[in-house]
């Protein structure tokens, strides 16, 4: 499933159910079928997002896998909090700007 965020002054973007789950969750907010980040949200979950993609970072959190326990290991590349959040963080940035909101879209609960 897919969920859509559209930015009432920026644009939109579209991520995955699971990664939007984890996203929306570090910020607080319930996974429905629709919802709202306000104007007022805005520099909190820009906070909160950036908090976690921090502490991903910290060599402590990160999952060290030896190159010899895999062979398919070596050629998959993974992509950590920080790389999905991005997108979504610059939205709320740009739409934090303007004074807007973001609304999320999805054709369930998730």
């Amino acid at each position: 499933m897919l969920v859509k965020f559209t930015s009432s002054t920026s644009g939109q973007i579209m991520m995955f159910a699971p990664v939007a789950r984890q996203l929306l969750e570090i910020i607080g907010k319930d996974c429905n079928a629709r919802g709202v980040i306000t104007t007022e949200q805005l520099p909190d979950a820009i906070h909160r997002l950036r908090e976690a993609t921090a502490d991903a970072k910290n060599p402590d959190n990160a999952e060290a896998v030896s190159p010899d326990e895999n062979e398919d290991a070596k050629e998959s590349v993974h992509v950590g909090l920080g790389q999905r959040a991005y997108p979504l963080i610059e939205l709320l940035e740009w739409t934090r700007k303007e004074d807007g909101y973001v609304l999320w879209e999805a054709s369930g609960d998730f």
